[in-house]
């Protein structure tokens, strides 16, 4: 599953850059509405454009592999490694 760490960045950009951030702020800097980025925020797997993840990662100064984080649905385990090999 893919998780957007928008929230984590927040967090982590606010205590940077000493001052608080909102949602508001990102939406006007982006042009994203906040409605988005508050599904972007909110809901496991969101569906979203490349063209919001590139105006994410140019307002927050960081790279793709800060603002996105991949999760397997299947844990690592024996099982679903088996499962895995078998194609």
């Amino acid at each position: 599953m893919i998780h957007l760490q928008i929230k984590e960045l927040i967090a982590a950009k606010t205590a940077q850059w000493g001052r608080r951030i909102t949602l508001l702020e990102v939406s006007n800097a982006t042009g994203i509405s906040r409605m988005t980025l508050n599904r972007m925020m909110r809901q496991q797997g969101y569906n979203t454009v490349t063209d919001h993840l590139d105006k994410l990662c140019n307002y927050f100064q960081c790279d793709l592999n800060e603002l996105v984080r991949y999760t397997p649905d299947c844990q690592i385990s024996s099982a679903c490694r088996s499962a895995m090999f078998l194609y």
